[in-house]
């Protein structure tokens, strides 16, 4: 069985930073198998976004709104998805998820593992 459990939101000054981390549990050989991180965000009264991804080849992709300030990494050695965050702004608070995507050989398709999400929140 494979969980995400995300830690490391809470309550920021506008400016400041934050690093989110996704703890996946499961034996090292699960975390190897995931083809893409992504970190998703939920503003109030909002759809969940995508934010920044990961493939394992290392590609990486942010949104329009993330570029330059936020860092998607992996800690192999941790089992850990990390979201490095800098120069916080109020549009920034929300529940942050992270999702990892896996092929299931049982159901011979891509499944998506998701953690239960984070806040964050960015006073002004």
């Amino acid at each position: 069985q494979v969980q995400l459990v995300e830690s490391g939101g809470g309550l920021v000054q506008a400016g400041g930073s934050l690093r989110l981390s996704c703890r996946v549990s499961g034996s090292i050989s699960d975390f190897n198998d995931f083809n893409t991180w992504r970190w998703w965000r939920q503003a109030p009264g909002t759809q969940r976004a995508l934010i920044a991804s990961l493939t394992r080849t290392g590609y990486i992709n942010y949104a329009d709104s993330v570029e330059g300030r936020f860092t998607i990494s992996t800690d192999k050695d941790k089992n850990e998805v990390h979201l490095q965050m800098h120069a916080l702004e109020p549009e920034d608070t929300g529940v942050y998820s992270c999702s990892g995507l896996r092929y299931d050989d049982d159901l011979g398709r891509f499944v998506d593992y998701w953690g239960q999400g984070t806040q964050v929140t960015v006073s002004s």
